[in-house]
């Protein structure tokens, strides 16, 4: 049975993202993000507040498991609607992640459970 290791949240301002435009900075996006993400939030008309989404629970996985991780060894997705993450490199056999994410106009917020496997 698998254990909990950590929980984390965190709240994003969707203007953090707003304030700086992909087509105008496409390397901070690179940074924080896999290409498989940056082109799930520029499909829809506001990709702002799933960057800011997907920003969330980047941070919330930091705070649940270690803040040592990087931000391109956790991938975030979704099947069949729901968000799951995957995460890379020595964390992905170590860890099982639950999260929830939601936003609303100028935040998104995402809550994260980290079980040990």
């Amino acid at each position: 049975m698998d254990s909990i290791f950590g929980i984390g949240v965190d709240l994003v301002d969707v203007n953090k993202f707003k304030k700086k435009p992909y087509s105008e900075n496409s390397s901070f996006y690179n940074k924080l993000f896999l290409p498989t993400e940056i082109k799930y939030c520029l499909k829809f008309k506001n990709p702002n507040q799933h960057f800011a989404g997907k920003f969330a629970v980047k941070e919330s996985i930091k705070k649940s498991i270690s803040t040592k991780i990087k931000f391109h060894e956790i991938e975030t997705f979704h099947k069949n609607s729901k968000p799951m993450v995957s995460l890379k490199g020595k964390y992905s056999k170590k860890f099982s992640i639950i999260v929830s994410i939601t936003h609303e106009k100028n935040f998104a917020i995402a809550f994260v459970i980290a079980e040990k496997v």
